[in-house]
C-alpha cells in the first residue's frame, strides 16, 4: 500500500453525496484484500490498484439534485457500502447484500482511504454520535445486526459467540440488545477484556470442555444459537457440537478452509446453518441507532489510531498484529 494523489472528484452528481470520509475501520475483510485472498476474478488488473475503506464516517460536502431531502452539507453520515445490481434473483428477493454481481466499496470501487468521495445518496445514513470513530464503526455493527435478525434471536435465547474479534463483539452487543443472554469465547483473555457489553466471558484454554460450560451457564441444556465469529477451522466443527438440537448455527467469519464435519449431525439434530454476508439498507440503519444507544459498549473496541499519510504502516500493524488490535481506524481528515 502507498499513499499517492489522485484527482478530485468534483461536485455530487444527480443522486449522489459528495463525501468527506473523517475515519475509516480497518477489518479482517481489509486484510484478505490486500492479501488477494477474496475478490479477484480471472484479471486481477479489473480490480488492483484499488483505493480501501469500507467502513467509515464522513461529513457531507455537496448533495446533488435528486438526493432525499434530509442531507445537508455538514452532516455526519456512515455509509452502507452495498452497491448492488437490483436485477438479479437475491435482489428480486430482497436480499440484495447477497447480490450475485454485488459492487462493494472499497473492494470493487475506490474506498475511503481518500479526501474527497463520491457516494450514492441511498447508501448514506445519518448518525447521531459526535465520535467519527464511534460512527466508522456502524458497518462492522450492521454485519453483527444481520447475524442477529437470521438467528432469529428472541429475548431469553442464549447465544455463544466463538470469537472476541470487532465482529464477535458486535454481535455480543447486539445479541444483548435484542434481550439474549450471551456468552463469548475466545483464546485470547486481552480480547475478552474489551468486552463492555454485558456477556459471560470464557477464555477458552486447553482443556476448558465448552460444551460443559454452556450447559452450566443455561442451567443443564446447549444454547439455542451458536455463532461462528473466527474463520478458524476447530470452532466451525465445535459450532456444530456445542449448539442444541433444532438450533441455529450462524457463520459469519470469512475462511478459505475446508473443514470436514459429520454430515449426518444436521439431520439427526435438525439443525440450521446459516451464512451471513454483509447486510440490507434496514439493517444498516438499525446497526446506526444500536451503535448510537450502545455507544458506552462499542468505544472501548477502538484500539488504535493512524493518520491518513500513516495508512500503510496501520494496516501492516493490523495484520501483524492481531491479539493486540481489536479495531484500528484511520483518520482521514
Amino acid at each position: 500500500m502507498v499513499v499517492v494523489d489522485v484527482p478530485e472528484p468534483g461536485g455530487a452528481a444527480p443522486g449522489e453525496l459528495l463525501v468527506r470520509p473523517e475515519t475509516v475501520g480497518l477489518c479482517g475483510s481489509d486484510f484478505h484484500y490486500f492479501h488477494g485472498d477474496i475478490g479477484l476474478t480471472d484479471d486481477p488488473a479489473e480490480l488492483y490498484p484499488r483505493i480501501q475503506g469500507h467502513e467509515f464516517s464522513a461529513i457531507v460536502e455537496d448533495v446533488g439534485a435528486g438526493s432525499a431531502a434530509h442531507f445537508a452539507e455538514g452532516q455526519r453520515v456512515a455509509v452502507w457500502p452495498v452497491l448492488a445490481c437490483g436485477q438479479c434473483r437475491c435482489c428480486r428477493l430482497g436480499r440484495e447484500n447477497a447480490c450475485e454481481n454485488i459492487n462493494l466499496i472499497g473492494i470493487h470501487v475506490d474506498g475511503a482511504l481518500q479526501q474527497l468521495l463520491r457516494v450514492p445518496a441511498q447508501q448514506a445514513f445519518p448518525v447521531s454520535v459526535d465520535d467519527a470513530r464511534l460512527a466508522a464503526f456502524v458497518e462492522p455493527m450492521s454485519i453483527a445486526v444481520r447475524t442477529v435478525v437470521r438467528a432469529r434471536v428472541e429475548p431469553g435465547e442464549h447465544v455463544v459467540v466463538l470469537g472476541a474479534g470487532p465482529i464477535g463483539q458486535a454481535v455480543a452487543i447486539a445479541a444483548d440488545d435484542r434481550g439474549a443472554k450471551v456468552m463469548l469465547v475466545d483464546r485470547v483473555a486481552e480480547r475478552l477484556e474489551r468486552n463492555a457489553s454485558g456477556a459471560v466471558l470464557v477464555v477458552l484454554d486447553e482443556g476448558v470442555d465448552i460444551a460443559a460450560r454452556a450447559r452450566a451457564w443455561t442451567g443443564g441444556d446447549l444454547p439455542e444459537i451458536v455463532v461462528e465469529a473466527t474463520g478458524a477451522e476447530e470452532p466451525m466443527r465445535l459450532s456444530l457440537d456445542l449448539v442444541a438440537a433444532a438450533g441455529r448455527v450462524l457463520v459469519v467469519g470469512l475462511s478459505s478452509h475446508e473443514v470436514p464435519l459429520r454430515v449426518g449431525t444436521l439431520p439427526f439434530r435438525e439443525l440450521d446453518v446459516l451464512g451471513v454476508s454483509c447486510c440490507n439498507g434496514q439493517e444498516f440503519a438499525l446497526a446506526a441507532d444500536l451503535v448510537a444507544r450502545r455507544s458506552n459498549a462499542v468505544a472501548p473496541l477502538i484500539t488504535h489510531e493512524f493518520a491518513l499519510e500513516d495508512a500503510p504502516r496501520a494496516i501492516a500493524f493490523a495484520i501483524d498484529h492481531p491479539a493486540e488490535v481489536m479495531k484500528a481506524v484511520v483518520h482521514v481528515s
